[in-house]
């Protein structure tokens, strides 16, 4: 009965290394292949709503500190137009994205930080957009990039690859019925705040976000430019943003060589 147990888990997971979920069609721009297939061992509608309770408490937290910009503010309008742009290219990656109830906020830190959670919830940290004087198109490359780790289902993927692994959690006892295994919205909340993506996610979440700014009229180059700044940046302490994407030369070399796929994007979208 043992072995059964783990010839069944090890055939599942394999199967979902493989990427059981549909592949979003892509005529031109990046190629990054499936979405992953561990995505299916957790309720997208409940990593969703965790997103969004985690989302509101920090935003509640800052506020209570007066750190939470005030709709006025101009460095927050000016995230939301660019923010507006994009947000009509999401969908083609993720068609749950169209219902998302899409945020844009601004955090008084001295971070150099900016994430884009399950669902659509966004926030950039002052010290980003200080210390860093990006561009608007630098802007857009990191608002992409965060994007696309949101649009990939990349928190997702970690937990179910969790869940897949963690014979404690019950997973053996639901084989064959994928979905649920018995997570809470409250601990869904605890592992995003907890998260860290791997290089492969980095990747892939700069490729897509190259595009996502490509499409929306913003120069793709400046990805190189960005994370140039952010090397610039990274003496002594790296800084949070970077510690957590992990910079360097096989990243950059990565983004030149798409280059040629999303030029033709943004250049349609600036004739347009």
């Amino acid at each position: 009965m043992k072995f059964f147990w783990c010839v069944t888990l090890t055939s599942l997971i394999t199967m979902l290394q493989l990427g059981a979920a549909p592949a979003m069609a892509q005529s031109e721009g990046v190629a990054v292949g499936r979405n992953s297939g561990f995505t299916q061992l957790v309720p997208a509608g409940e990593i969703e709503q965790a997103a969004r309770q985690q989302y509101a408490k920090m935003m509640q937290e800052a506020a209570a500190q007066n750190a939470l910009a005030p709709p006025g503010n101009t460095q927050l309008q000016r995230l939301r137009r660019i923010a507006q742009r994009i947000i009509p290219h999401a969908a083609a990656w993720n068609p749950r994205a169209k219902d998302w109830q899409w945020e844009v906020n601004l955090i008084g830190s001295k971070q150099i930080n900016a994430f884009c959670m399950p669902g659509g919830k966004i926030a950039f940290y002052t010290g980003i957009l200080d210390q860093l004087q990006l561009s608007d198109d630098e802007v857009a490359m990191i608002m992409g990039h965060e994007m696309a780790h949101a649009l990939r289902e990349h928190a997702r993927e970690r937990m179910g690859k969790s869940a897949a692994t963690s014979i404690g959690a019950g997973l053996l006892s639901q084989l064959f019925g994928l979905g649920d295994l018995g997570q809470t919205v409250a601990g869904y909340g605890v592992q995003l705040l907890n998260l860290r993506f791997g290089r492969e996610d980095e990747s892939e979440a700069d490729l897509v976000g190259m595009e996502l700014g490509a499409r929306a009229g913003f120069d793709p180059r400046a990805g190189i430019t960005l994370w140039q700044k952010m090397a610039a940046a990274n003496r002594g302490a790296p800084p949070q943003w970077l510690s957590t994407h992990p910079a360097g030369a096989t990243r950059i070399a990565d983004m030149e060589r798409n280059l040629p796929r999303v030029m033709p994007l943004y250049e349609r979208a600036r004739r347009g």
